[in-house]
């Protein structure tokens, strides 16, 4: 059945309206193009023998611009970065004290350093508390970063208490474990009272000293167990789904799974974690202070750091030049420390390439 209502043909635009817009005559056209052309030639063209003038100021511009821009972070690392390093290893080769133009004593600084019993003590403490340290850092951030991936009632709120020691300064959790291990009212003799544990003397007694220092260290580790809550929660749910349906245990699963899978996360917190304990210095120096301000190397010299002992001949005895060479040693054992750790990780850190 046709429609009632017939179409009408379209309306065709009149030539009047079609020529009321503006248009280019063909004969222009070429004209138009080359215009075009000959104006994009002779921006680019060379400006005499010396080149394209308007492209290399353009290109200086862009240059010096960008050089004022980083200018603060330039400025900052030749005088607070490079400079310090150059002027160190210079030193190393010198007696200087600050107050007199240093003098050039050759390798003098370093046949000294292995001539003096104070070096090694200080190196061996720095050695004891690093061998020890790490591996319980280690350990006890991956395993609490396990119980905090754990899905339970309040537990933002566990995260944030585990962290928040943390963002304490140094100097304040510092004079906070002196109180604790004070071998009188100190809070963690107190708690092993408790056990029927008599509590040491953990800062007059040498045996107990680092393993204080240690304690107060690992007060610290909340840092390193966000890390690791972080790198748990990036392994994939269906290796432990397939794990446990081939019967894996608990322990099975932590070795098949977890650890391969943050292994590399692992080889970044030992090589940080050395670098720390090598370079170890607040912890040390306010426990060993006898009197406020007046820090001292503990009982026997048991809590004497290196970088203590640095610090001491750099600004006690003003022994600039022996001080330096002892802070590029510090540099030395602490790449090759470093290397050895990267050379072993073959073996141990499963980075989805092998």
């Amino acid at each position: 059945m046709r429609s009632s209502v017939s179409r009408r043909p379209p309306k065709r635009r009149s030539r009047r309206s079609r020529s009321a817009w503006p248009t280019t005559p063909r004969s222009d056209r070429g004209s138009v193009t080359t215009a075009t052309a000959r104006r994009v030639r002779q921006e680019n063209a060379p400006a005499g023998p010396g080149g394209r003038a308007p492209r290399r100021r353009r290109t200086r511009r862009s240059t010096l611009i960008g050089l004022a821009f980083a200018s603060p972070f330039i400025v900052g690392f030749l005088f607070l970065f490079a400079y310090p390093i150059a002027a160190s290893a210079y030193y190393s080769f010198t007696d200087f004290n600050l107050f007199q133009s240093p003098e050039w004593v050759g390798l003098a600084n370093y046949v000294q350093m292995f001539n003096d019993g104070v070096f090694w003590k200080s190196l061996a403490n720095t050695a004891v508390l690093t061998v020890f340290g790490v591996p319980l850092a280690i350990g006890i951030a991956l395993a609490g970063a396990h119980l905090l991936n754990t899905p339970v009632r309040g537990q933002p709120l566990y995260r944030a208490l585990v962290y928040l020691p943390s963002i304490v300064p140094v100097v304040v959790g510092g004079y906070l474990w002196r109180w604790l291990l004070n071998a009188q009212y100190g809070f963690v003799n107190y708690f092993l009272s408790w056990f029927g544990i008599e509590g040491p003397a953990w800062l007059q007694e040498p045996e107990w000293t680092k393993p204080a220092i240690i304690l107060m260290s690992l007060w610290t580790v909340g840092g390193t167990m966000i890390i690791y809550l972080a790198a748990l929660q990036e392994v994939p749910k269906e290796l432990y789904e397939a794990a446990e349906l081939d019967g894996a245990g608990m322990w099975r699963r932590f070795t098949s799974v977890t650890w391969p899978t943050v292994s590399p996360v692992t080889l970044f917190q030992v090589i940080v974690s050395i670098i720390g304990f090598l370079q170890i210095f607040t912890q040390p120096y306010i426990l060993s202070q006898e009197r406020l301000n007046q820090a001292g190397s503990g009982p026997g010299q048991s809590m004497l750091s290196y970088a203590m002992y640095l610090y001491q001949n750099a600004f006690v005895f003003l022994k600039m030049g022996y001080a330096s060479a002892m802070a590029w040693t510090l540099f030395i054992i602490t790449l090759v420390v470093s290397l050895i750790v990267l050379a072993t990780s073959r073996k141990w850190v499963h980075d989805g390439t092998r």
